[in-house]
């Protein structure tokens, strides 16, 4: 009976057997499960035959339409969106990091070429920028007693604050207590000023404790003519700027060392710009940088490079270089965008147009002709930047056939058809 079942084809119902035994025979279970287990099995063994004869009659070629390329067919046919005629493409002759495309697809996607040379580079690196605090200016008001913030006199960020206004009132019990100590202290010095004990030193140890925490040689003198204290206690500014943070407000205790209030000089900004690794050798960190704020057609702004970040980041390869800027009467603003402008040295170098390089922080990448149709990726180290072209320093040779319009219509198409993982795999 089994060897009935297992002479069942595709071509034959494997079921028809089934219903074709005696009725007792369907009967008993024992009966029913090989039965089952046998029309499974070759059922199994069938698909798999048709699985594999499916895979191996895969072609190397498929069909795509030149101006749809989303669509992809195993077999010549018509593009079902615009019904032109689909075009042949061979997958074996697309190699890793390289992409083959129809006469019809660079035409649309106006890829152009030029064959890499050596042209005279300027004797300047043009830097983009952000205005900033100038760090050595940014003066912090502390409280410098633990308390409760009663009042605040400026309560907005970007308020201009001058040195010795009235900034906030604080009730602290500890400062309160050394008050009262204070005004003891006097008293027994004006009632028992003839006895051994020196009240005089005992009263210069209590002043000096408020002048500790905060309170002004005019605050202690009012103190001790009025006789008697407030609880709350009036604190000024120790320096002159505009406020970047208020940390605290009305109602909360502030800790001893506690920030109340920053205040920032902007007489003079930072230029704050971000250089390649591979422009640092040819910055002159001595000489001139002209900012140039494009907020300000025309505005040009002398000034020194004041600090260049010794560690490159690993993830960007950029470095931060700051300019120190006057700031004539406060005309300019952090957070401002703006061009720093260095000098270097000029020279012979092999250049191209600043869009045929494709960059995200990380590497450098241009596409380059290999064959007809054919463009293959390449990782290269890029130098310095003048106007619109870019120094190319390693990664390609003097005569290669560079894409210098359209790559980034030529990467996009490179990954719809090898996929964003094939994307970032780069060919070093």
């Amino acid at each position: 009976m089994l060897q009935n079942i297992f002479s069942y084809g595709p071509g034959r119902n494997a079921v028809q057997f089934y219903w074709s035994l005696p009725a007792g025979w369907l009967h008993h279970t024992l009966v029913r499960v090989v039965l089952y287990a046998c029309m499974g099995l070759v059922l199994f063994l069938s698909g798999c035959k048709n699985k594999k004869t499916t895979a191996t009659a895969k072609s190397d070629t498929y069909y795509t339409c030149s101006m749809h390329p989303q669509i992809m067919q195993d077999k010549p046919g018509t593009c079902p969106i615009c019904h032109m005629d689909l075009i042949p493409v061979n997958r074996s002759d697309e190699a890793r990091d390289e992409i083959m495309l129809s006469d019809e697809q660079i035409q649309l996607g106006n890829i152009q070429t030029d064959t890499l040379g050596r042209t005279l580079m300027g004797d300047k690196v043009v830097l983009t920028a952000t205005l900033n605090f100038d760090e050595m200016k940014v003066n912090t008001v502390s409280a410098r007693i633990t308390g409760r913030i009663d009042r605040l006199y400026f309560k907005n960020t970007g308020d201009f604050v001058k040195k010795g206004d009235h900034l906030f009132d604080l009730y602290s019990e500890e400062l309160n207590t050394a008050k009262q100590e204070y005004l003891a202290a006097m008293e027994r010095q004006q009632t028992l000023g003839n006895s051994i004990i020196d009240f005089k030193q005992l009263l210069q140890s209590a002043k000096n404790k408020l002048l500790l925490w905060g309170m002004s040689e005019s605050q202690i003198d009012a103190l001790g003519k009025a006789k008697q204290f407030s609880p709350l206690t009036a604190f000024y500014s120790t320096a002159t700027g505009y406020i970047t943070e208020i940390p605290v407000q009305e109602g909360q205790y502030v800790m001893e060392g506690g920030v109340v209030v920053k205040l920032a000089d902007l007489s003079t900004l930072w230029a704050e710009a971000q250089v390649y690794a591979s422009q640092l050798a040819s910055v002159d960190y001595k000489g001139v940088a002209t900012v140039q704020l494009p907020d300000m057609p025309g505005k040009e702004i002398k000034g020194k490079v004041s600090f260049a970040n010794p560690e490159i980041s690993a993830d960007t390869r950029i470095n931060l270089l700051r300019v120190s800027i006057p700031n004539t009467n406060n005309q300019l603003k952090p957070g401002m965008p703006a061009y720093v402008i260095l000098k270097s040295s000029a020279g012979n170098a092999m250049t191209l147009p600043i869009d045929a390089v494709l960059r995200d922080g990380q590497m450098a990448m241009v596409w380059v002709q290999t064959d007809k149709n054919t463009y293959k990726r390449k990782m290269i180290q890029t130098g310095l930047e003048s106007g619109d072209r870019i120094e190319v320093r390693s990664g390609i040779q003097n005569g290669d056939v560079v894409v210098i319009s359209g790559a980034y219509l030529l990467n996009s198409e490179y990954i719809f058809k090898k996929g964003a993982a094939a994307a970032g795999s780069h060919n070093h």
